[in-house]
């Protein structure tokens, strides 16, 4: 199901973005790195071009409105549905959001066929929002495989989750590059809406409820709300509390930056100096996307003689590594290079999202993801509101600065991580040494 979902999203996102480029560029008389003719985009002149710049903007304030107005409304409509799964299972929560993204595609059809206004765009993106977005998928998927694992099998099965979103996404980079590039947009969005509906299916037919003891529960009750805010405020031990919101602030920012920076691949690399098409794109995202089975390959290697703690930092390493390069990255081979470098940069998020599963009982696994959720929606809208914005004011002195700005960012998780686990080992220490010494008190 997360495979279909993604596959779906890993589709509509670049081709949207350059269906974005070529609709806006054509209205404004603008031919850019899309169009059958790339010449001139490569001249010394070309970054400096103002039409180019207007066009470049333009996109990347039309992805603000469209991300913006879909995870606003995905932010509220999660944390509705995370905790009402508690209940009544699973895979409601499933089939909404699989809908959703079904419809959004239809209506992104729509505007193709038609050449209706790109404003249409975010219409399809707040109704799929409603019904939950792909968000409130991933999250029901991470409690149905806390649902059905052991703590100490977690990580790793988690790990093999993300792994899936690799596998989907770098077949629908490549696939989708290429296809357009053939074909144009339309065909390839038929897939993002025949894979949405798949997942709907699969999810209602196919698989099998994970909530052993469901029961018909209220969905538009306030209690859901609150079942997430006690997660943070009702755990007994005040330590329990502290990592609760610690390892939530250090997934906040990484994934925050990970989003943001994802957003602005695309756009990056069409523009001058890259100036790249829609098959080197194809290739540039699904580069991205096997990170994820890289990270995978790598946190099994790792898990062998480090802590998962330790397997988080040299995942931030690699990630903060990848992003500078990236931000200087003016040829393609070097653009390549900063996709290999981050090629450990997904270990850090599966570590972090089973030691935050770890904190709670069994009884709170959906509560729990529903926040996780409610954090992931959160991070895409701060991502998209500062990385989206921040890209077109950088461009006159350093088109990479957003992702040198990432890189910056990801030292935080990286301390707050380190800091917990070096509390964790003292605070271990010194009960050892209180019950060895307590018989010699006696």
């Amino acid at each position: 199901l997360l495979f279909l979902a993604t596959l779906s999203l890993g589709l509509q996102g670049p081709l949207a973005t350059q269906y974005l480029w070529d609709r806006l560029g054509a209205e404004r008389g603008y031919s850019g790195p899309n169009a059958s003719s790339p010449a001139g985009c490569g001249n010394g002149s070309a970054g400096d071009d103002p039409l180019r710049q207007e066009v470049e903007a333009l996109v990347s304030r039309w992805n603000l409105y469209i991300n913006l107005g879909g995870f606003f409304v995905g932010l509220f409509s999660v944390t509705l549905f995370g905790p009402w799964s508690d209940s009544v299972g699973r895979r409601p929560a499933l089939i909404l959001p699989a809908v959703g993204m079904a419809m959004q595609a239809a209506i992104y059809l729509l505007v193709m066929y038609l050449q209706l206004h790109v404003a249409y765009f975010l219409l399809g993106r707040i109704l799929s929002g409603l019904m939950g977005d792909y968000n409130l998928i991933l999250a029901s998927c991470f409690a149905y495989v806390a649902d059905t694992s052991d703590k100490h099998a977690r990580t790793f099965r988690v790990a093999i989750l993300e792994a899936c979103l690799g596998i989907a996404g770098m077949l629908a980079s490549i696939g989708g590059g290429q296809w357009r590039k053939a074909q144009g947009y339309i065909n390839p969005f038929w897939l993002v809406l025949a894979a949405s509906l798949a997942a709907a299916v699969y999810a209602a037919f196919c698989l099998q409820e994970s909530v052993k003891q469901h029961k018909p529960a209220k969905l538009f009750t306030l209690s859901h709300y609150k079942a997430v805010y006690r997660l943070y405020t009702a755990p007994e031990h005040l330590s329990s509390r502290r990592k609760l919101a610690l390892y939530s602030l250090a997934f906040f920012l990484l994934v925050t930056v990970h989003f943001g920076t994802k957003d602005l691949f695309v756009l990056y690399e069409l523009g001058s100096p890259l100036c790249w098409a829609a098959d080197l794109i194809g290739y540039g995202s699904a580069a991205s996307y096997l990170a994820y089975l890289s990270s995978l390959g790598g946190l099994r290697l790792l898990q062998l003689c480090l802590e998962d703690t330790w397997v988080a930092q040299i995942g931030l390493i690699s990630n903060i590594a990848g992003l500078v390069v990236i931000s200087l990255a003016t040829t393609t081979p070097l653009m390549f290079t900063g996709y290999g470098i981050l090629f450990l940069s997904m270990a850090a998020t599966p570590v972090i999202r089973a030691k935050l599963s770890k904190l709670v009982s069994e009884t709170e696994q959906g509560a729990l993801f529903a926040s996780v959720a409610c954090v992931e929606g959160l991070c895409s809208l701060v991502a998209t509101g500062v990385f989206n914005s921040l890209y077109p004011a950088s461009l006159h002195f350093m088109r990479g600065f957003p992702f040198l700005f990432g890189a910056i960012i990801l030292l935080i998780p990286a301390a707050i991580i380190g800091w917990i686990e070096i509390w964790d080992s003292n605070h271990d220490f010194s009960h050892f040494s209180d019950a060895s010494l307590s018989p010699a008190d006696g």
